[in-house]
């Protein structure tokens, strides 16, 4: 839509400078194009507010979160607001229509500026908080970093070299010298393209992709104009050291965030480097929890007459693990240590349990000859008496002996069927008769 100038008088323009109502009129029949102003719902003498108010609705009803299908409207929206929010710009579009800004106009700048995307604009209007801010942020970069029991019971720092984009310093992730960049002509600077495909039966199918001359930035560099650094990627690939510092306590699987340090780019926050810690399989303890796990191994002397063994501590002490003559250890027994087992994190003064499971060895067979079984016998607790059945004859039992079985590669059995002979008669049974 196009409109006709009106040229006034310059003393009737100051006089009617006085009055608003006068000076909105004015205005409104001024403007050579009202593109945007419909964009927006608003007419050509809308203020300041009345431009964002419009906007505020229309962004929160074409956002692609709540409309998937509407980006390009939204796109459309944030476009026409991006230029009549700005006085300048407003000014030259007002003058010159669309085609001004593009070609760059007195003072607006030309879009070579501007904002790097429609989300731009949104978080800047509505502050960046919420879910829309976190979608302008980078991608988390996430590490492993091997560690040992010892580690997490001790504390450590660790050294780890990440690689990571950077934006570029000697064109400030412009990707080229200042003033070369320009708004892509085949997208319009939406960074996507629309086309239209013929269905038949009067039906269309409206294509949306991203624009392949700007791959989706909306903004293009001729390559004699490109960084030379960064090739007008506008980042740099960046080794970084980070320490990373591990608190005694901390558990297998924790992580260790470091915020802003992850990959970087022109108009997003830079997202976070995440650090996972894997811990090694320790060859004496296991953790749970806070209390560290171990097996302890005892002869049968040693169950029945007491005890003292070393146990060597994740900091390097020698616990003497005591157990008195009398105090009977049982096979499966389980006893604890207080205070012996992993530190809590932030109170590493304050630790969990040592628990000691306990498996007792037997003699080999015939460790002794039978006089000295039988003096052994004497020591140990008498044989409880079995009760028998009176009724029952010595001549009833079946005795049965123990004997070694190979639990783990023991033969199925083998199965044997038995063919009653009724079911399958013999030759010398009825026959067809031939003729």
């Amino acid at each position: 839509m196009s409109r006709t100038f009106f040229i006034f008088n310059s003393r009737l323009w100051t006089s009617t400078q006085r009055n608003p109502l006068i000076v909105r009129f004015l205005k409104a029949i001024m403007v050579k194009e009202t593109g945007f102003y419909d964009m927006l719902g608003v007419p050509p003498s809308a203020t300041a507010d009345e431009l964002k108010k419009a906007y505020r609705k229309l962004a929160l009803k074409y956002h692609p979160d709540k409309n998937p299908t509407e980006g390009e409207r939204f796109k459309q929206i944030s476009q026409a607001y991006e230029v009549l929010s700005d006085s300048q710009k407003r000014e030259v579009y007002d003058r010159g229509g669309e085609k001004a800004i593009k070609e760059g106009g007195s003072g607006g700048g030309g879009g070579g500026g501007g904002f790097a995307s429609p989300m731009d604009i949104f978080d800047m209007f509505f502050g960046g908080g919420g879910r829309m801010h976190r979608e302008r942020r980078g991608k988390n970069v996430v590490h492993q970093l091997i560690v040992t029991l010892e580690d997490l019971y001790n504390g450590a720092t660790r050294k780890l070299a990440v690689q990571k984009n950077a934006i570029c310093e000697k064109c400030e992730g412009r990707g080229g010298r200042k003033g070369a960049v320009e708004m892509c002509m085949s997208c319009h600077g939406t960074g996507m393209q629309v086309r239209l495909h013929q269905l038949g039966m009067g039906m269309v199918q409206q294509v949306s992709s991203v624009c392949q001359s700007c791959q989706g930035q909306g903004r293009r560099i001729s390559h004699k104009d490109r960084c030379k650094a960064c090739g007008g990627r506008k980042i740099v690939r960046q080794k970084k050291i980070l320490e990373v510092h591990i608190d005694k306590g901390m558990k297998d699987g924790q992580k260790v965030v470091f915020h802003g340090e992850g990959d970087q780019e022109p108009g997003l926050e830079a997202g976070d480097i995440i650090i996972v810690l894997d811990q090694r399989e320790h060859s004496r303890f296991t953790r749970q929890g806070q209390d560290l796990v171990m097996t302890m191994e005892l002869q049968l002397v040693e169950s029945l007459c007491g005890f003292q063994k070393p146990v060597q501590t994740l900091d390097n002490r020698t616990l003497l693990i005591t157990s008195n003559p009398g105090d009977l250890i049982k096979p499966g027994d389980k006893k604890c240590v207080l205070g012996e087992g992993m530190p809590m994190q932030r109170r590493p003064f304050e630790k969990g349990r040592l628990l000691v499971h306990f498996s007792v060895v037997f003699p080999k067979a015939n460790f002794l000859p039978q006089g000295k079984l039988k003096e052994l016998e004497a020591y140990l607790p008498g044989k409880l008496e079995e009760e028998q059945p009176e009724s029952m004859d010595d001549d009833l039992y079946i005795y049965a002996d123990l004997e070694d079985c190979d639990f783990e590669n023991r033969k199925r059995p083998s199965r044997h069927y038995y063919v009653e002979e009724e079911d399958y008669p013999s030759a010398g049974g009825v026959q067809c008769q031939t003729s």
